[in-house]
C-alpha cells in the first residue's frame, strides 16, 4: 500500500512511519476508539506539517508507541529509556531586569488534560459538555485570589482572555469539533491567573504579569495549579510526565517566557540567536509563533519541556534573560 502522505511532506510522522509500522498499526484502536488514521490525519491533510501526529487519549502513546517513540525522540531528544524528571516547587530568583527597561511582561503557562476524558481530538459533544461541567465545578472551589468567574466562550471573555478557533492543523486533527460549544475562559479576581477550556488541550492554565518578576509569576502558577489539583486529577504517566494532545508539549507542558524589547540586538540577530541557543530558549515574533517582530519586542521562552523539571526550565530562562539583557546593554 502506498504511503498516505504527500511526497513533498517533511513531517516527522512521515519520516518515521514506515510501511511495516503502518501495516501493524492501521487496524489498532484504543478502548475509546481512537485510530492511527485519526492520529495522522492532520499530517496527511497538511503537507507542511512539522510533526503531523496527535494523540486522542492517554492510551494512544502506548498503543501507537512504534510511531510516537521515534517522533518524540526526534523532537525532544528523548532517548530510549529516558524518564521525565518532574520538579515543580516555588523558586527564589532575582529580578532579571531591575532597571525595568527591557522586559514588558512575563507569562508562565501549562497545558493539562483531565484524567478520565479523551483528548480534544477525540471528544464527542456530550463528552465536552461533561468535561465543561466537571471543570466549572472545580473552578468554583478555587480559594482566595484564585477565585473568579467562568464565562462560556462567545469570542471574547471579560478581561481580555481571548482564544480563537484552532488553525488548519488542529482542525484536521478534530480539535475544532463543535466549536465554539463547551469552550470558555476563567479569569481570577487577582487578574493574574486565568484558564482556557477546550483549546488544544482540556486546560491551558496561565499566570501573567506586566512585570519582570519571573519568580512571582512562576510561584503564582504553582499555587493556583495546586489549588486546582485538589479537585481535578490530570492525565500523566511515569515516562512522559503530563500527557498532552500534541507530543511536542509532553513532560512539563510548560511555556515560560517574556516579552522583551531589544532595540540593539534587533539589529544584531546573530548575537541574539547565539545566546538563545546557548540557553536552549526559543525566539519568536511579538505575537508568538510565525509572527513578525514589532517595535523590537521579542517573545523569548523555553524550548525544552520533556526530560527537564519546571524549576530547571524557569531557572535556565532566568539565566538566559540575564545574558540577553547584558548583551543588549553592551551591544554597540
Amino acid at each position: 500500500m502506498l504511503s498516505p502522505f504527500d511526497e513533498t511532506s517533511q513531517s516527522l510522522v512521515k519520516k518515521y512511519l514506515s510501511q511495516e509500522i503502518y501495516q501493524r498499526l492501521k487496524t489498532r484502536s484504543t478502548v475509546a476508539g481512537f485510530t492511527l488514521e485519526k492520529a495522522i490525519r492532520s499530517g496527511v491533510e497538511n503537507v507542511d506539517s512539522a510533526i503531523g501526529i496527535y494523540a486522542g487519549d492517554p492510551q494512544s502513546y502506548q498503543l501507537f508507541s512504534e510511531i510516537f517513540v521515534p517522533v518524540i525522540r526526534a523532537y525532544h531528544g528523548f532517548a530510549q529509556g529516558d524518564v521525565h524528571c518532574a520538579g515543580f516547587s516555588p523558586v527564589t530568583l532575582s529580578d532579571p531586569d531591575p532597571e525595568k527597561k527591557y522586559i514588558l511582561s512575563t507569562r508562565v503557562r501549562v497545558a493539562r488534560n483531565v484524567e478520565g476524558f479523551n483528548f480534544t481530538t477525540h471528544l464527542s459533544l456530550q463528552e465536552r459538555q461533561k468535561l465543561e461541567k466537571t471543570v466549572v465545578a472545580a473552578l468554583a472551589l478555587l480559594p482566595g485570589p484564585f477565585s473568579g468567574e467562568y464565562t462560556a466562550f462567545d469570542g471574547a471573555v471579560a478581561g481580555g482572555n481571548i482564544f480563537n478557533k484552532g488553525d488548519r492543523f488542529q482542525d484536521a486533527a478534530g480539535i475544532n469539533s463543535d466549536f465554539p460549544k463547551c469552550r470558555g475562559g476563567f479569569y481570577a479576581k487577582d487578574k493574574r491567573f486565568r484558564i482556557w477550556l477546550n483549546e488544544e488541550d482540556h486546560l491551558r492554565i496561565i499566570s501573567q504579569e506586566t512585570s519582570a518578576d519571573l519568580a512571582a509569576v512562576f510561584n503564582h502558577l504553582y499555587s493556583g495549579l495546586g489549588a486546582l489539583e485538589k479537585s481535578l486529577t490530570f492525565a500523566r504517566n511515569k515516562r512522559y510526565g503530563h500527557l498532552t494532545t500534541c507530543p511536542t508539549n509532553l513532560g512539563t507542558s510548560m511555556r515560560a517566557g517574556v516579552h522583551i524589547r531589544l532595540k540593539k540586538l534587533n539589529n544584531n540577530r546573530t548575537l541574539l540567536h547565539k545566546i538563545v541557543d546557548e540557553y536552549q530558549l526559543q525566539l519568536r515574533g511579538t505575537g508568538g509563533e510565525n509572527t513578525e517582530v514589532e517595535a523590537a519586542v521579542f517573545d523569548v521562552s523555553n524550548k525544552q519541556r520533556l526530560g527537564i523539571s519546571e524549576v530547571a526550565i524557569v531557572s535556565k530562562l532566568h539565566r538566559g534573560l540575564e545574558a540577553i539583557i547584558e548583551a543588549e546593554k553592551n551591544c554597540g
